[in-house]
C-alpha cells in the first residue's frame, strides 16, 4: 500500500496538470483560479485511500477522485454567491474578481468538467459510479437549499440541521470513499459500509466546525471566534440552546438575532448562554457520538486490519486539525 504522503502527491500532481482552456476565456479562468487557491483535497485522498484499501489500482481511482475535488469546487463557487462571501481561502471570490453572472456561468461550466472526469473511471463499476455521483450531486443541492430554507425558518429543530449537514457536507465524503471502493471492484457490502464511515465522520466533523468556530483557538482554527454567531447561523449550538433553554435564556438569544451591532457583545452573551447549558460538550459528545459509529462500520469492512490503517490515520489527522 502507498502512504498517506504519495496520494497527495499523486493529486497535486495531477491538479498541476490540469489546465481549464477555451474560450471566452473568462469563463474558463475563473475554474483554474478557484482550483488554484488549494485546499485540503480530502475528498480526492479518501478516494485514492479507499480504492488502494480495498486492493485497486490507485492509478484508476485518480481521474474520479479529482472529479469530485472539481464538483467540490463547483459548490463553493455557487455557495459563495448565495452566502456574498467576499473571500474564499483569503483571496476575493469568484464573483468579487469577476461578477455574479460570470460566476455562476463558471459554476455550471465546472460542474460539467466534473462530470467529465467522472466519465473517465474504468472497469466493470463505471455505470454505479456515475450514478452514485449524480445521485449526490442531487443531495448536495438539496442540502444547500434546505440551508437556505432553516435560515428563514422560525421553529428548527436540531434534527433538522442533522439532516441538513448529512445532505451538504457529509454525502460528499461518503460518496467520495464508496467511488474509492468501487474502482477497486470491492464487492458492495464493502462499499456501502465506507459510504456510510463517510457520512458519520462528515457529521462528526460539521459538528466540531461549529464548536470550534466559537470555542476553538483562533490561532489554530485560522479565523476569528464567533463568525457563526455574528451571521445568526442556525448551528447544532444554537438550536440545542434554544429546544432545552428556559424562557429567559431563549429570549435573550432571539433578543440578538439579526443584531449587527456591538459584535463582541453578541458573541459574549451568546457565548454565556452556551456555557450556561453546556452546549459546548453536547455538541462535542454528539460528534464523538458520530466518529464511534463510524469506527465501528470500518472495523465491519471485510479486508485485512492493516489495511484498514491509513484511513484510520487520515481519519484521525483530520480530527487532530478539528480539536
Amino acid at each position: 500500500m502507498e502512504d498517506l504522503t504519495r496520494y497527495q502527491q499523486r493529486i497535486d500532481s495531477m491538479l498541476e496538470r490540469i489546465r481549464f482552456e477555451g474560450k471566452p476565456e473568462n469563463l474558463y479562468a475563473p475554474l483554474n483560479y478557484l482550483m488554484d487557491l488549494g485546499g485540503k483535497r480530502m475528498r480526492p485522498m479518501l478516494t485514492l485511500i479507499a480504492c488502494d484499501m480495498m486492493h485497486g489500482d490507485v492509478g484508476r481511482a485518480v481521474l474520479p477522485a479529482i472529479g469530485l475535488e472539481v464538483f467540490h469546487n463547483f459548490t463553493l463557487m455557487h455557495d459563495d454567491i448565495m452566502d456574498n462571501a467576499p473571500l474564499r481561502r483569503g483571496q476575493a471570490t469568484v464573483h468579487e474578481k469577476w461578477n455574479v453572472p460570470n460566476a455562476i456561468l463558471s459554476g455550471d461550466l465546472m460542474l460539467v468538467k466534473a462530470y467529465e472526469f467522472m466519465m473517465k473511471s474504468e472497469g466493470q463499476a463505471r455505470i454505479k459510479i456515475l450514478e452514485t455521483f449524480g445521485q449526490t450531486a442531487a443531495q448536495v443541492c438539496e442540502g444547500q437549499q434546505m440551508d437556505m430554507d432553516l435560515e428563514t425558518m422560525d421553529q428548527v429543530r436540531v434534527e433538522d440541521y442533522l439532516k441538513m449537514i448529512e445532505l451538504k457536507t457529509a454525502v460528499l465524503l461518503a460518496c467520495s470513499l464508496q467511488v474509492g471502493a468501487l474502482v477497486a471492484e470491492a464487492n458492495e457490502a464493502d462499499a456501502d459500509l465506507l459510504y456510510d464511515f463517510g457520512i458519520y465522520m462528515g457529521m462528526g466533523f460539521q459538528l466540531m466546525d461549529d464548536v470550534l468556530d466559537v470555542f476553538g483557538d483562533s490561532e489554530k482554527v485560522g479565523k476569528l471566534p464567533g463568525g457563526d454567531i455574528l451571521a445568526d447561523k442556525k448551528t447544532y449550538l444554537l438550536l440545542d440552546a434554544l429546544e432545552r433553554g428556559d424562557a429567559t435564556q431563549k429570549a435573550e438569544l432571539n433578543k440578538w438575532m439579526g443584531v449587527k451591532t456591538d459584535p463582541n457583545k453578541k458573541i459574549d452573551a451568546v457565548k454565556t448562554i452556551y456555557k450556561q447549558l453546556d452546549c459546548e460538550n453536547r455538541a462535542r459528545s454528539k460528534a464523538e457520538e458520530f466518529f464511534s459509529k463510524a469506527d465501528h462500520l470500518l472495523d465491519a469492512v471485510t479486508v485485512e486490519k492493516e489495511r484498514k490503517q491509513n484511513l484510520r490515520e487520515y481519519a484521525q489527522l483530520l480530527k487532530n486539525r478539528i480539536s
